[in-house]
């Protein structure tokens, strides 16, 4: 980021000192015994916000530990760096770009500058034009080639042009009038895009390409596919502007393809992949969900964008969990994190945030290039509550490792079926509150005891129950999933994101590290083929598992 040298590294700031000495008193006490201690301890530690209550109090933090991580956070400047975000500086200093998909969500009247010009006509310009779209593909009146009305969308997009649409859709699905058929085409796999097609009838379906460059080897393999199959009906290369519209920079290529330019939906390089759901990356939500519903999750996003530039440090949602996330991991050091969405709707939400956090704060070296000498991203994991229970569960309360995690529910279901979301519920609190507490050797020689169990038989066991607890836990309750509280939510972990990159003073907007399997992989595929050598400059392995793959498809 701009002036990076200018920044000491963190480690050396007086609170990082303070929280390190800290972190080692702490680290031989209980969170069960901080409740004890304090019965105001929810209230010091939870935050309840419009469509949004976070309760940090089951992490092994005091008063003390929430002053020093403020006192961090002051140091850091994240009040200053928050406010060049927003105010449109190149803060992405290895690309030399401003950083704002905040932009894209402001509901304000206020200019939005970039570069000296105003960008909120055009951002305004493009809403509308998605919005026009999406209206005339629901009503019915966008035809395809044969006069038929469109009854299916194909998006088809990698990374951030399919994660975020995929996971908005299917957590909002409950809000579709289902007018459209929805499917996504992300993996390069042909597996996937054959089965999606097979489905499908030319005349009826409508598919979205998603690709800044229009050259994304994953996107493009799959849109030139989608195009075959197509053109084997329809004949005519007219007909596919009826048929595919693209959200890209690139129009020469574009239109090359066959896409009318009215159907052309701008991006801009201010706006990174895996934070550009609010933007033209959308349309499928729109489409979907119809673009009312997707104005809906803006206005959750500006919300909570709201809050995070305004709130005090101490009563920030982004800001608090950022320092509580920062506190588990380089001071407490658990090497993960887990997020485990106790409603259906959010099934998708973890894989998401992997995308989000680890892409983002993934990173080794500061702003100066320098190695780190502490610990950046953890890892991100997680699947939806009641499934993980029976899966990996076993792991957070009794591995070796502690791993934190997010517990995230919902006061209502979108589907009422009775009885189900009160025994969902029951299992969201209970996992937490265990987690937290633990059972001892004690209260299992205690309970076994009740059960009539022979002492011997229960010192032989008494360990393998035991539950030490003391593992830390964030609570998130939204009133319910629908489009304004997930805009917020998704929101709240984007500036969180951003707020632990300032900390670890990393570059969080770049991805560098996804480039070099690419650019080998280009190299690689030509090789592939039955009459081409395999380059003797790979290493063994890879010369060697090239040469088996080859001579394994001559079989």
């Amino acid at each position: 980021m701009a002036n990076a040298q200018s920044f000491t590294c963190p480690t050396d700031l007086p609170s990082w000192k303070a929280l390190a000495a800290h972190a080692q008193q702490l680290k031989t006490r209980h969170i069960k015994d901080l409740f004890v201690a304090d019965d105001a301890r929810f209230t010091k530690f939870s935050l309840e916000l419009p469509g949004l209550l976070l309760d940090y109090s089951k992490n092994l933090l005091t008063d003390e530990t929430k002053s020093a991580l403020l006192a961090l956070a002051k140091e850091s400047d994240v009040e200053g760096w928050r406010a060049k975000m927003f105010a449109g500086e190149h803060i992405n200093a290895t690309e030399d770009r401003a950083v704002m998909h905040v932009a894209l969500r402001d509901k304000s009247a206020n200019p939005i500058m970039i570069d000296g010009l105003d960008v909120r006509p055009a951002i305004n310009a493009e809403l509308e034009r998605m919005r026009k779209l999406t209206h005339k593909v629901r009503s019915g009146e966008w035809l395809g080639y044969t006069g038929k009305t469109i009854t299916d969308v194909v998006s088809i997009g990698i990374g951030g042009s399919n994660l975020g649409p995929l996971m908005v859709t299917e957590g909002l699905n409950a809000y579709s009038d289902k007018r459209l058929k929805m499917h996504y085409v992300s993996n390069v796999d042909g597996v996937q895009i054959a089965e999606v097609l097979a489905e499908l009838n030319p005349e009826t379906v409508l598919f979205v390409i998603s690709s800044k460059t229009f050259t994304t080897q994953e996107t493009m393999t799959n849109a030139k596919t989608a195009e075959q199959w197509f053109m084997v009906v329809a004949k005519s290369h007219a007909a596919i502007a009826k048929h595919f519209v693209a959200v890209s920079t690139n129009r020469k290529l574009v239109t090359a393809f066959g896409i009318a330019e009215e159907n052309i939906f701008d991006m801009w390089d201010w706006v990174g992949g895996r934070f550009s759901l609010w933007s033209a990356i959308g349309l499928p939500i729109a489409l979907s969900l119809g673009y009312e519903v997707f104005d809906e999750l803006l206005q959750g996003a500006y919300e909570m964008d709201q809050h995070f530039l305004n709130a005090p440090l101490d009563k920030n949602a982004p800001v608090m969990m950022a320092l509580v996330g920062i506190w588990n991991s380089n001071f407490l050091g658990y090497p993960a994190q887990a997020l485990l969405p106790y409603d259906q709707c959010l099934n998708r939400f973890p894989a998401y945030m992997q995308q989000a956090e680890m892409e983002s704060n993934g990173k080794s070296v500061n702003w100066a290039g320098e190695k780190l000498s502490y610990r950046s991203a953890p890892l991100i994991w997680g699947e939806v509550g009641i499934n993980g229970q029976h899966a990996f569960y076993q792991m957070l309360h009794q591995g070796t490792d502690i791993i934190p995690a997010d517990f995230i529910g919902s006061v209502e279901s979108n589907i009422n079926v009775p009885s189900h979301h009160d025994i969902l519920m029951a299992n969201f609190f209970a996992q937490s509150q265990a987690l937290m507490q633990g059972i001892d050797a004690d209260q299992v020689r205690r309970e076994l005891t009740t059960k009539g169990m022979p002492a011997a038989r229960i010192e032989e066991i008494v360990e393998h129950k035991v539950h030490r607890g003391n593992r830390p836990t964030n609570t998130l309750l939204l009133p319910r999933v629908d489009a304004k509280t997930l805009g917020s939510l998704i929101a709240l972990y984007e500036h969180k994101i951003f707020v632990q990159g300032i900390i670890w003073r990393i570059h969080s907007f770049d991805q560098w590290g996804v480039e070099l399997g690419k650019v080998l992989a280009a190299g690689i595929q030509p090789e592939l083929a039955p009459e081409n050598a395999v380059n003797p400059k790979h290493d063994a392995s890879t010369r060697h598992l090239i040469e088996f793959y080859k001579k394994a498809k001559q079989l």
